[in-house]
């Protein structure tokens, strides 16, 4: 069981999605450290206050509990946030959707909400050796874009949601033709530091595979979340 990490990081993501910088809250890459199918090893524990909220800013799930904090080294500027690996334990299996960061832990190591840990391990144990690997999620419908809180249409920060392969870029278009790349932050957000402007703009989400989907996105309301058209395969 590990110490308290997801309220301060919770927090610390909140007041960076606060700010109006490109700064320290940039990510460091796109690229995900860790690729589709690699195998990764290391230890598994438990935070008790898992609840699906955490560094990745995707909010609560009390209906979808089988989730984990990412080790901070394979982190790589919230790329893998969203993603689900396929974990195997000394008691078994389980699949998670990563949605926090472990500061603290190794290379390899999850941190796991008590329900997902309590399927690969006796509870009683606390740490335990982990094999695990990166799977497509079990997602239903389209992908989904939600504006952040705040966000206007002179400063726009979008997130990706349910999404089945880990996203890598995000572009916008205002007249369908030349788009600019997003800057992923490490609060699980993709921003626009000089906005959308006033109108609806069109959309590229890239997948660590290659594929991309594309959506039209109607003018900035904050907050506001809308559904694509399909879904990475």
């Amino acid at each position: 069981m590990r110490d308290a990490h997801a309220a301060v990081l919770g927090l610390f993501g909140f007041m960076l999605g606060c700010s109006h910088s490109d700064g320290a809250s940039s990510s460091d890459s796109s690229q995900p450290a860790v690729a589709l199918g690699e195998m990764k090893t290391g230890e598994g524990t438990y935070y008790d206050f898992a609840n699906g909220d955490g560094a990745c800013m995707f909010g609560p799930s009390p209906d979808a509990m089988d989730i984990a904090a990412l080790n901070k080294p394979d982190w790589s500027g919230s790329s893998l946030c969203g993603a689900c690996a396929e974990v195997t334990g000394p008691e078994g299996s389980v699949t998670i959707r990563i949605v926090d960061q472990c500061p603290e832990c190794k290379p390899g190591d999850l941190d796991f909400s008590p329900q997902a840990f309590g399927k690969i391990a006796e509870m009683a144990a606390g740490r335990v050796p982990i094999s695990w690997k990166l799977v497509t999620c079990d997602v239903s419908g389209p992908i989904q874009y939600k504006y952040k809180d705040g966000a206007n249409q002179w400063w726009t920060a979008v997130q990706v949601r349910n999404h089945r392969l880990p996203v890598t870029s995000l572009e916008f278009s205002r007249d369908g033709g030349d788009y600019q790349t997003l800057e992923r932050q490490d609060y699980n957000y993709f921003l626009a530091d000089s906005g959308f402007g006033p109108d609806s703009v069109r959309v590229r989400a890239t997948a660590m595979d290659g594929q991309t989907l594309v959506d039209d996105l109607p003018p900035v309301q904050e907050e506001l979340v809308v559904s694509g058209k399909t879904q990475f395969r």
